[in-house]
């Protein structure tokens, strides 16, 4: 479980508390302290078996993120530190995933409570599974994150949450893992949700943007598919009246200064303009010609300026990579799926099928799990450190006598082979160990940077799709090797600031050129024998 706090100590413990009470055994409690000045980090403290984190002022989409990337367990649910959760909301979640394996997350009900904790509404939400991503278009059944019940894997392979959302992240991530998943609403009261004068969602011009901005996304997949236009059509019509009369009624009130009164008139221009006209409040006409005189003036004297000699066309404006350290340091977990990971996860679910029998798989059996499911008869890990949980064989793949022979029906081998010196001889000892009609699926690093943590003295290669094909033709019959790259010069450069892949478009990474290879993957199968 994450619990995201930014300033909100004065109910921090209430939520460590409803986390800490799950009837559900071994839940992980992380606290993502997102760069707040108030007693989080001290409020915190007080509990020995929760997990502290802290971090610079992120914004709650890196803060769910970072806890997101801590976490171990397979599924995850995430918790504001001003809301609660009831004792039963984690075991009611898993039990409801247990018994929808389809689906991708699991959501109950809420109610609403004060400030002060005191239960003022319930909030039920009519269970919608017929089509949740028709139901999503037309509005956020879901409604509050903290009744959610996420399987993590299929969480991190989507990207986690949009750092460049200011608002509405959580409808974003329904959105997107309703396109491929199922999304189930269980209908038990699990959560409590907590509203105050410092909730974000009590400014209507932010959550108007921020809700139109995150439905009009799904627009390139609708326009395609015509059975979900008329949803499509219904939600952005909802999201105009909902959020545009909390703006009217800002306007019609008055509230808050000339600043605000101006951006909300603004905000009804843009997204809800026949609300406006209906209004005819002269405060807001008023507002509104301050505003777009201004943006006449900036253009006028825009054109003065550019009376100055014009760049060169080809000129480039570097912006945010003008820099001389990555944005992230950890290759984008920090921000979500690091964008390599993305390429090594879709070569092995296309290689599915060949997860079966006796797998070993290097690190953890994350991939074994995940991809091989009931296929897999009996999983292996190997690790060079003893020690490490999970673990059943210890060694240098250089140096593997204590291994038997063709012991396994398949290998995954991802992100290994370049901190081996001797490639050659780890390449043998696979063959070696592989079971005949056996496979491994390995990866290598192309264009990468070089890790900063422990593994970083043991980096010695990156490999090019010529390099790992003759590596592997040692040892293997040419026919039976398929090699390729996956990246190209974007999703390269992006890879080496640190970005996360949910901050490119999917064709932006799907596109490959061979010419920035930011992952080699390779398929060898051993012959059977005779």
């Amino acid at each position: 479980m994450v619990i995201t706090c930014h300033n909100q100590g004065a109910f921090l413990a209430q939520a460590i508390e409803s986390a800490l009470a799950q009837t559900y055994p071994g839940v992980e409690v992380i606290v993502v302290d997102d760069g707040s000045t108030d007693e989080t980090a001290e409020v915190a403290a007080r509990y020995p078996d929760v997990r502290l984190v802290s971090q610079p002022r992120a914004g709650l989409p890196a803060a769910r993120n970072a806890g997101l990337g801590l976490c171990t367990g397979d599924v995850v649910t995430f918790l504001d530190a001003d809301d609660r959760l009831l004792p039963h909301a984690v075991e009611t979640g898993v039990r409801a995933l247990l018994a929808h394996p389809e689906a991708a997350c699991v959501a109950g009900h809420y109610r609403l409570i004060d400030a002060a904790g005191t239960v003022t509404a319930e909030w039920a939400r009519a269970p919608v599974d017929f089509d949740p991503y028709a139901a999503l278009l037309r509005r956020n059944h879901i409604g509050m994150h903290a009744a959610v019940l996420y399987r993590r894997a299929v969480l991190v392979e989507l990207g986690g949450f949009d750092t460049t959302l200011r608002a509405c992240e959580d409808y974003d991530v329904y959105l997107r893992l309703a396109r491929a998943h199922d999304i189930h609403v269980h209908g038990v009261l699990i959560a409590e949700y907590r509203r105050h004068a410092g909730n974000l969602s009590r400014d209507p011009v932010l959550m108007l943007e921020a809700a139109l901005r995150v439905h009009r996304r799904q627009w390139p997949y609708v326009r395609t598919r015509p059975r979900y236009l008329a949803a499509y059509r219904e939600g952005r019509a909802f999201w105009r009246d909902y959020y545009g009369g909390q703006v009217l009624e800002l306007l019609r009130t008055g509230t808050g200064d000339a600043t605000r009164i101006r951006r909300a008139a603004w905000a009804l221009l843009v997204h809800h303009p026949w609300g406006l006209a209906r209004a005819g409040l002269p405060a807001v006409r008023a507002a509104l010609l301050r505003r777009i005189w201004r943006r006449i003036r900036r253009g006028i004297a825009a054109a003065i300026r550019r009376g100055a000699p014009a760049p060169r066309r080809r000129s480039v404006r570097f912006g945010d990579l003008r820099r001389l350290t990555p944005i992230s340091e950890v290759f984008g977990f920090d921000r979500g799926q690091p964008i390599d990971r993305r390429y090594i996860e879709a070569f092995v679910a296309r290689h599915r099928a060949d997860v079966r029998g006796r797998v070993l798989e290097f690190g953890d059996a994350v991939y074994t799990t995940r991809f091989g499911g009931d296929r897999v008869a009996h999983s292996d890990v190997w690790h060079v450190e003893e020690e490490r949980p999970g673990t059943t064989i210890v060694g240098d793949l250089t140096r593997a006598d204590h291994v038997p022979s063709e012991a396994f029906d398949c290998i995954i081998c991802t992100q290994t082979l370049h901190l081996i010196y001797d490639l050659p001889a780890a390449v043998r000892t696979l063959h070696r160990i592989l079971k005949p009609g056996g496979v491994v699926l390995a990866t290598v690093p192309g264009v990468s940077r070089v890790a900063s943590d422990e593994w970083g003295p043991r980096w010695c290669w990156s490999l090019t799709v010529t390099s790992a094909r003759r590596l592997f033709e040692e040892c293997f019959p040419t026919d039976r090797i398929e090699v390729a790259a996956a990246g190209n010069v974007l999703a390269a450069t992006a890879f080496h600031y640190g970005l996360a892949s949910h901050e490119l478009r999917p064709e932006e990474l799907d596109t490959h050129d061979p010419h920035y290879p930011v992952v080699v993957t390779v398929r060898a199968q051993k012959p059977q024998a005779g």
